[in-house]
């Protein structure tokens, strides 16, 4: 990818800034309008928010409460749309919201018909009313003192990083150039004051490039603002970010298949408990910050939140030493003037263009990426006075049809290959190779948290593969010992992060 961008001389249509799920989103839907597209992400792909999700492609409960009707209707129009492209990555899972009244199950039996007449005809169960008894069986771990039942509905869930990396793929396959470890230094312009390129470094060599382009997108989501003042210094911040943190447990927390929503709890939030991987993941908080980081850290008063919510509706609840991982992400919050509560912000996305025509797409949700990325594009394509093309991502089918044979190949060249990473997880040797010479991986870190998700399952075992890890992928990239080294104790550094303090 990086021979491509040095031997281009004529400007990109498009150069995008940024390369989690709105960046990645917009290459692949200006890529396969046939553009020429260049995507530029500081660090991996998706090592920001979109790979620290809640795992759910859905419409958004909460946001009848708020009667944000119309954001519900077209996060459920993408979540049939996504699950329909993306079959393989996108799956139906059973939620139960727990009822401790009559009025309770009146109420979310209610808002959940509700739910369901938005989504139309999507192809997912319509909700329905439980028992006690068989609330009790879907989830038996359940706090049963005045349950009287229970609302059982289906949303879409998801594996959030594993679905970017094919998204990154399939927008290479219609001729996207995607690099990854590439960090924007500066934008350049017209002597009328447009922007018609940037200047950025690979952080692994020290290379600096100069690109020309026609339009560029930023969409750096949280850290959207500071490639904003890159174009105009003084201008006003667009983002208000929020932080929200999951814990994750052992599979047993749930004991079932069966998600569980928790509608209300004592900061007005919802809160869900998921099976994940074997695991069961609870989240998420929201929390207002002022500094946007790539590796935010949670807070205490999150986790205690989570643990005392778990308390009230768990009969056996967990404990800070039951916690195999903590993951933190940043929501890009459209910033609102007249609020301070990050919990009611809109969800909604927002489309900017300033007077150089750097053109900013931020706030969304991961459900709605598709969407954001056609309205990005069909402006981008306006304003750089380019050819209207027609958008197709809504009828595009994300799967890898090389993968099973490649990664047989590889087992082929060497049998050890074929061996797991750990007897716990299903991640092989052969994965890691594969994620080396396909998917652009280049540090363990990569592998560890996003072309598998180990550390965000269990940061112990983690830790513990990251020498073999980093040993793998030394042989596929020519590295040295020192390397091994090196990268064995960045990604350790980084994983106590995702560790909880007894």
């Amino acid at each position: 990818m990086l021979t491509r961008v040095r031997e281009r001389s004529a400007p990109w249509d498009i150069v995008i800034i940024g390369g989690g799920a709105t960046g990645v989103g917009c290459a692949l839907d200006a890529a396969s309008r046939g553009c020429d597209v260049l995507l530029l992400e500081q660090a991996d792909f998706g090592k920001g928010t979109s790979t620290r999700s809640t795992k759910l492609i859905h419409g958004g409960i909460r946001y009848l409460k708020q009667a944000n009707f119309s954001l519900v209707r077209e996060a459920l129009r993408e979540r049939g749309i996504l699950h329909k492209n993306a079959s393989k990555f996108v799956r139906e899972q059973k939620f139960i919201v727990p009822c401790y009244s009559s009025w309770q199950k009146i109420y979310y039996g209610f808002g959940l018909k509700v739910y369901d007449r938005l989504s139309g005809n999507a192809g997912f169960p319509k909700s329905r009313m439980l028992s006690r008894t068989e609330t009790i069986n879907a989830v038996p771990n359940i706090r049963t003192d005045n349950l009287c039942g229970g609302v059982q509905y289906s949303d879409g869930q998801f594996d959030d990083a594993r679905l970017l990396v094919e998204l990154v793929k399939k927008s290479a396959e219609f001729g996207s150039c995607p690099v990854n470890y590439c960090r924007v230094e500066e934008l350049s312009k017209t002597d009328k004051g447009i922007i018609d390129g940037l200047t950025f470094e690979c952080l692994e060599t020290g290379e600096i490039f100069q690109v020309s382009a026609k339009i560029v997108i930023n969409a750096t989501g949280a850290f959207c603002d500071s490639i904003r003042r890159m174009s105009s210094t003084g201008c006003e911040e667009l983002i208000s970010p929020s932080q929200g943190i999951h814990l994750v447990f052992d599979g047993d927390l749930l004991n079932g298949d069966t998600a569980l929503m928790i509608p209300k709890t004592s900061d007005g939030r919802v809160l869900f408990a998921i099976p994940w991987h074997d695991k069961t993941i609870v989240g998420t908080t929201d929390t207002p910050i002022e500094n946007v980081t790539l590796e935010p850290a949670p807070m205490e008063t999150e986790i205690e939140f989570i643990l005392e919510t778990c308390g009230e509706y768990f009969a056996n609840s967990p404990g800070r030493q039951d916690v195999l991982s903590v993951f933190t992400g940043i929501r890009p919050l459209i910033k609102n003037a007249n609020t301070a509560n990050t919990a009611v912000l809109s969800r909604g996305h927002l489309i900017q263009t300033d007077s150089s025509n750097l053109l900013t797409i931020t706030g969304g949700k991961w459900t709605t990426y598709r969407n954001m990325a056609e309205d990005a594009v069909t402006r981008a394509l306006s304003l750089a006075k380019m050819s209207e093309r027609n958008c197709v991502t809504d009828n595009l089918e994300i799967i890898d049809p090389k993968h099973d044979e490649r990664i047989h190949a590889i087992i082929t060249e060497n049998p050890v290959f074929g061996e797991r990473l750990d007897e716990n997880f299903s991640f092989r040797k052969a994965d890691v190779v594969y994620a080396v010479r396909y998917e652009m991986a280049r540090i363990p870190e990569d592998i560890l948290a996003r072309r598998s998700r180990i550390l965000f399952l269990d940061a112990k075992t983690a830790i513990r593969l990251s020498r073999a890890v980093a040993l793998l992928m030394a042989q596929e990239l020519d590295r040295n010992p020192e390397w091994v080294e090196k990268q064995t104790r960045r990604f350790e550094q980084t994983a106590q992060a995702y560790l909880l303090s007894p």
